[in-house]
């Protein structure tokens, strides 16, 4: 077993952990934040992506070792006094989601982006959400909301 000490959405976490447990079952299986989604387990689909230390990581191809002494956030870390965060509002209001699935990676991958500030047109929309597969909604939808989202940050 290893002791670290991780900050998950604000909240320091000292626990002993087993050298090979994944950050991904770490999040859902330790700390019960099952809105980090496993999907492919080999890091091809998105659906685990968190930020760590802010930056867009596959949590299914870390080690929860990894991220001792550093900051996780979570898709639950979004929502704000019950408030949806301004990109799950966009995705939900131009209909960017259908099994929902992959939505809490789509969201992470991008919400790092948005906070910065970081305009984003269409074709830069489409890159940011590359490396994530949605199955149910062909993207259109997804890339129109990340543009709306962009918009109403950047006002």
């Amino acid at each position: 077993m290893s002791a670290i000490s991780v900050t998950v959405n604000g909240v320091v976490h000292e626990l002993d952990v087993s050298p090979r447990l994944l950050l991904a079952d770490l999040l859902r299986d330790r700390l019960g934040l099952t809105g980090t989604k496993i999907g492919c387990a080999m890091g091809a689909c998105g659906a685990c992506t968190v930020l760590l230390d802010g930056e867009p990581v596959r949590s299914c191809l870390l080690f929860a070792v990894q991220a001792s002494g550093r900051r996780v956030r979570t898709v639950e870390d979004l929502a704000s006094d019950g408030e949806l965060h301004p990109l799950a509002r966009a995705l939900h209001e131009h209909h960017g989601l259908q099994c929902g699935y992959c939505t809490p990676g789509m969201l992470m991958a991008l919400v790092s982006l948005l906070e910065a500030g970081k305009p984003l047109d269409p074709k830069a929309a489409r890159e940011a959400v590359a490396g994530n597969l949605c199955r149910c909604t062909g993207y259109e939808g997804i890339v129109d909301a990340v543009v709306e989202a962009s918009r109403v940050a950047g006002e």
